[in-house]
């Protein structure tokens, strides 16, 4: 059975909700670090914000490459991102960890079934490359946030779905909006 081809309408949401998404993780992150200045999670939290800058970055220069406009809603994206970050870092350190297991957990799948499609219609190999190192980044924050006790964060479980709950459902307008 041959896989399908991921066409260019979907290679182009591919890259949109990509784009999209970095620019909310590293505003996430942005709004960790806000509330959470001085505290001993601030280099990890700072080095993860780099890596996601970089995605950002990489998405900003491949939209010019494949040509395709970024999210109508990409103001809303920062907003929300950093809202996000700043909000469970105030519900303190282990909030903020939560919030990025639960962040990076969505994120990680979304990038392996991304790989995935690449890799079964045999396409974009140097693309699906990437998506691959950044799908293993994103793996490595969740369990630098499980390492720092994300786990432990007072209504982890809630705090969790809520999360997920709001990235699965940005994922999906993102790619179209």
């Amino acid at each position: 059975m041959t896989a399908q081809p991921v066409d260019k309408n979907r290679l182009g949401e591919f890259l949109r909700v990509n784009h999209a998404g970095e620019r909310a993780a590293q505003t996430i992150y942005k709004g960790q670090l806000a509330v959470l200045k001085g505290h001993e999670h601030e280099a990890e939290i700072q080095h993860m914000m780099e890596q996601e800058v970089e995605h950002l970055e990489t998405f900003d220069r491949l939209l010019n490459d494949y040509q395709v406009r970024p999210s109508a809603l990409d103001p809303l994206w920062g907003m929300a991102g950093f809202a996000l970050g700043a909000v469970t870092a105030a519900m303190g350190p282990k909030a903020a960890m939560a919030c990025t297991i639960a962040v990076e957990e969505v994120i990680g799948e979304h990038y392996h079934k991304q790989v995935e499609a690449l890799h079964a219609a045999d396409q974009e190999p140097e693309l699906k490359e990437t998506l691959a190192r950044f799908r293993d980044e994103e793996l490595e924050h969740r369990d630098i946030a499980r390492d720092n006790k994300g786990e432990e964060a007072a209504g982890y479980q809630i705090l969790r779905a809520v999360i997920q709950t709001g990235c699965k459902a940005a994922i999906k307008v993102a790619e179209k909006i």
